[in-house]
């Protein structure tokens, strides 16, 4: 096999590259909430791409200490109870220092259970604090496998020193039909602001 080699002595040099595929984002839709009881996309999921990318962008709760949940539909949203199951685990330190730890959290998951998955738990309803981070469903058209999901997110929690508190989810939606809706909600409350973005990603 031939070696090509560049005489270049930094890379502000190299004229080109051979092309890399990239699995480009697509924005498809942005819901804000304000006071909402939930946020519900009911369109654009379906078999054109391969991933789901929801990313969270300072959800704040109406109600301290509620957590953000989600839910799958495969009736278009007439429904949201799919069966779940999945892990849950966090990492945490309290902003005087004082602790700090990695945690499973096995209240937070599920066990095939059609109930809504947490996905950021325990958010601080003081005005400066949210929860933001991102989501990503695997090919929710299959009509062959179960649906895979991952998630990671960041919040403050309430305490009597607030704690930094980074939270990962994954699991599977154990249906092989397509999941055509997705349901975001509060556990108890509203969603009183923050803004979801759903994107698609094409596979290499």
């Amino acid at each position: 096999m031939a070696l090509t080699y560049h005489n270049n002595n930094s890379i502000s040099n190299v004229t080109s590259f051979p092309q890399v595929p990239i699995g480009s984002p697509v924005l498809l839709s942005t819901a804000t909430a304000s006071a909402s009881a939930s946020i519900e996309f009911t369109s654009g999921i379906d078999s054109t791409y391969d991933v789901y990318k929801f990313e969270f962008i300072n959800i704040h709760p109406s109600v301290n200490e509620a957590y953000l949940g989600i839910n799958f539909s495969t009736d278009n949203g007439s429904n949201y109870n799919v069966t779940k199951t999945t892990t849950f685990f966090q990492a945490y330190h309290f902003e005087n220092g004082s602790a700090t730890n990695l945690q499973y959290a096995g209240s937070a998951d599920l066990a095939q259970s059609t109930g809504d998955q947490r996905i950021i738990s325990g958010i601080d309803d003081d005005n400066d604090s949210s929860g933001s981070g991102y989501l990503s469903v695997f090919n929710p058209s299959s009509a062959t496998y179960v649906k895979h999901f991952i998630s990671q997110c960041n919040t403050v929690y309430p305490d009597t020193s607030n704690l930094c508190v980074q939270q990962y989810v994954a699991g599977y939606a154990n249906t092989t039909s397509a999941v055509n809706a997705i349901i975001f909600r509060m556990s108890s409350g509203n969603i009183d602001a923050g803004t979801i973005k759903l994107y698609g990603i094409k596979a290499w």
